[in-house]
C-alpha cells in the first residue's frame, strides 16, 4: 500500500474484526439456509423478539397523515425538537423521587445508545491526557472500542465473582488522578444483574470522596437501555437522584422494540457542578462527530409515548423457563434480574470451547471473554417462547454430552 492509500490503522482493524456477536449471527444466517431455520437455535444476538406496541404504529400513522410533512420530517435543532426534549425531561422528572427537575435543556436526541456514549465521552475526555475511565465487567463489548475511540484509557474492575454484583471497593480502589468517569450498565449486558437504590448510593458516596480525595470532578456515566427490563420488585434507580455529577444515556431499542429506528438521547444531570457547560460540550461533542439531528420523525413518537413499554413480562417468563429448565439438566445459570441475557457457566475449559461443543447441537451462544469476564456464556432469550421449547431437546442433548 503506497504513502498515498494509506488509512487510519485503527479503524482498519476494528472493521477487519467483527465483534464475536455479530460473526455468530453472520453462521447463524448461513446454517439456517443450509438445515432450516427450525434446526438452528441462536441465542447470539440482543435483538427484541416483542413487536413494538400498538400505539408506537398509531402514533406514526398520526405523524405522518398530518399536513405538515415538510416540517415533520425536516431537520429539528442539532440537540432534538424543544418540546420533544421537554416532554423527556418531564417524564424524567416523574421517575424522580422529587429531588431532581429535568427539562429539555437537559436533553440531547440521539442515534441510540452508542450515539449516546460516545458524544458523552467525546465531551469529557482530553485526547492525549492520559485519562481514564473505568469499566464494570463484565461490560457490553463496544466500551472499550468507544473509550479509546474518544482518546480516553479503559480500566477493567471486576464485579463480584460469582454473583457479577458491583464491586463498589474494587472500583474505588482504582480509581487515580487520572480517572475522568465510572461508566455502569443496569440491569446489565451480557449477565442481567440489576443494581438496588443502595447499592447506587453507596457508589455515589464513594465517588464524591473519591473527588474530593483528588480535587477533580469523577463523572459517572450510566448506560441504562434495559432501564424498564428490571424483574425485581424495586424500579431501577434514577441516577440523578443520587450523583449531581452524572451522565445517563438511553434508547429506545430494547423498551418499545425500536433497536432499527436509532432513537436515544443524552440526560444531564441539572445538579451537576458544571451543568450548563457540561451540556455545551455534549453539544459540541455531536457536532463534532456529526451526531446532529437524530431521526425527526422519531424524537416525536418516543416524546409522545414517554413511560410506554412493551410488555416485560414475556421477556420475565422467558428468564424463568429457560432458568428452570437448564438448571435441571445440570447447567449453572447465574440468576436473571433484568436485561434479555442470562449467563451460563461453561462446563468445558474455555468459554469459547463450550461455545464449539453447543455450536455441534446447532446451538449458537456467546462467550465472555470479550465482556471482560471467563468462564461463562452468554444467551439472549429474546426469542419467541416456542424457540425456546424448541430448543430444549437440543440442551437435553447437549448436557448428556458434557454430563
Amino acid at each position: 500500500m503506497s504513502v498515498s492509500e494509506k488509512l487510519n490503522n485503527k479503524s482498519l482493524g476494528l472493521g477487519s474484526k467483527k465483534s464475536a456477536i455479530r460473526e455468530i449471527f453472520e453462521y447463524s444466517k448461513l446454517r439456517k439456509e443450509e438445515i432450516g431455520a427450525e434446526n438452528v437455535f441462536d441465542f447470539s444476538l440482543g435483538n427484541p423478539s416483542v413487536s413494538p406496541p400498538k400505539e408506537v404504529a398509531e402514533k406514526i400513522i398520526e405523524l405522518v397523515s398530518a399536513d405538515n410533512q415538510a416540517q415533520l420530517q425536516g431537520y429539528t435543532s442539532a440537540q432534538g425538537d424543544i418540546s420533544a426534549r421537554n416532554a423527556i425531561g418531564t417524564h424524567l422528572t416523574s421517575l424522580s423521587k422529587g429531588e431532581t427537575q429535568i427539562t429539555g435543556d437537559n436533553i440531547y436526541f440521539t442515534c441510540g445508545a452508542a450515539a449516546s456514549l460516545c458524544i458523552s465521552l467525546k465531551a469529557i475526555l482530553w485526547e492525549n491526557q492520559k485519562d481514564e475511565v473505568i469499566i464494570v465487567a463484565p461490560y457490553f463489548t463496544e466500551y472499550t472500542v468507544f473509550i479509546e475511540s474518544m482518546g480516553g484509557r479503559p480500566v477493567v474492575v471486576q464485579s463480584m465473582k460469582d454473583t457479577f454484583k458491583i464491586d463498589i471497593n474494587a472500583i474505588a480502589n482504582a480509581i487515580t488522578k487520572n480517572t475522568k468517569a465510572v461508566m455502569i450498565n443496569y440491569p446489565n449486558n451480557p449477565s442481567g444483574v440489576t443494581i438496588t437504590s443502595r447499592e447506587l448510593a453507596e457508589l455515589s458516596e464513594m465517588l464524591i470522596l473519591k473527588s474530593a480525595e483528588f480535587g477533580q470532578i469523577i463523572y459517572l456515566i450510566s448506560d441504562e437501555p434495559y432501564r424498564e427490563i428490571n424483574f425485581t420488585n424495586e424500579k431501577s434507580p434514577l441516577v440523578f437522584d443520587y450523583y449531581k455529577n452524572s451522565i445517563l444515556c438511553y434508547s429506545y431499542s430494547k423498551s418499545l422494540s425500536l433497536a432499527g429506528a436509532r432513537i436515544g438521547y443524552i440526560a444531564i444531570s441539572p445538579k451537576a457542578k458544571v451543568s450548563k457547560d457540561l451540556y455545551l460540550a455534549i453539544c459540541g461533542s455531536g457536532r463534532s462527530l456529526g451526531y446532529v439531528c437524530a431521526p425527526s420523525l422519531f424524537q416525536r413518537v418516543v416524546a409522545d409515548l414517554s413511560g410506554l413499554t412493551v410488555d416485560i413480562n414475556i421477556y420475565k417468563e422467558n428468564a424463568a423457563l429457560i432458568y428452570k429448565t437448564l438448571t435441571s439438566y445440570g447447567f449453572e445459570l447465574i440468576t436473571p434480574q433484568g436485561a434479555f441475557y442470562i449467563l451460563i457457566k461453561a462446563e468445558a475449559n474455555t468459554a469459547q470451547e463450550f461455545c464449539n461443543i453447543a455450536k455441534q447441537f446447532e446451538i449458537l451462544l456467546v462467550p465472555t471473554d470479550d465482556f471482560g469476564v471467563h468462564g461463562y456464556v452468554r444467551l439472549a432469550y429474546c426469542k419467541t417462547r416456542q424457540e425456546i421449547i424448541n430448543s430444549f431437546s437440543a440442551f437435553k442433548r447437549l448436557s448428556e454430552f458434557l454430563f
